[in-house]
């Protein structure tokens, strides 16, 4: 009987090795997780372009689609964007956030009564993305799209470049959109 004890003894410490081997690959996970996990500002920023670039082609598909102007007009502060509808009438007048014709928020999310706003400042997402930059060819703070889907910079006269840059804490980008066609490109500008 006293022999059946001692092989029924149960364990209740894990030994030296295993306790080696679950610090060594806390260790590797450490050193695997820690660096992106460091780098969420640079992260935040390129999701930030990566959405400006979605609105933009969202601008332009939606100008071809409606047969009509679209704009996209940066904010002053450079805390974002809007997406607005445009008229011949309305083509040269600034931009007012009480009478603007906003395009309508596809994603049916409730920003703004339904208007497709995007404030970097106020979503977390991209809470310290700001437009550091930009370079519009007529010197305003707006891009426009026509009925083809180009860059235009008053009804029938096409647009020069423009260039937006979005900043982060730790990564800067510039995006250009290209005169006529309104191609975009992306370019990382810092290290």
């Amino acid at each position: 009987m006293h022999m059946l004890r001692s092989i029924r003894t149960i364990r209740h410490a894990y030994t030296l090795i295993e306790l080696l081997m679950v610090v060594a690959l806390l260790g590797i996970a450490a050193a695997l997780l820690g660096p992106p996990l460091t780098n969420m500002g640079r992260l935040e920023t390129s999701s930030a372009v990566r959405r400006l670039i979605a609105d933009i082609t969202f601008a332009q598909s939606e100008a071809l689609a409606g047969q009509s102007y679209r704009r996209i007009h940066f904010f002053d502060d450079g805390s974002g964007y809007c997406l607005l509808n445009i008229t011949d009438a309305d083509f040269n007048d600034p931009y007012n956030p009480a009478t603007a014709d906003y395009v309508a928020d596809p994603a049916g999310t409730v920003r703004g009564l339904g208007h497709y706003i995007v404030n970097f400042v106020t979503d977390q997402r991209f809470n310290t993305v700001t437009v550091s930059d930009l370079e519009m060819n007529d010197g305003g703070r707006s891009v426009t799209f026509d009925s083809l889907g180009g860059t235009i910079e008053s009804p029938g006269t096409p647009a020069g470049e423009g260039r937006i840059v979005l900043t982060g804490e730790d990564a800067e980008y510039e995006i250009t959109i290209a005169p006529v066609t309104g191609k975009v490109s992306v370019l990382r500008v810092d290290g």
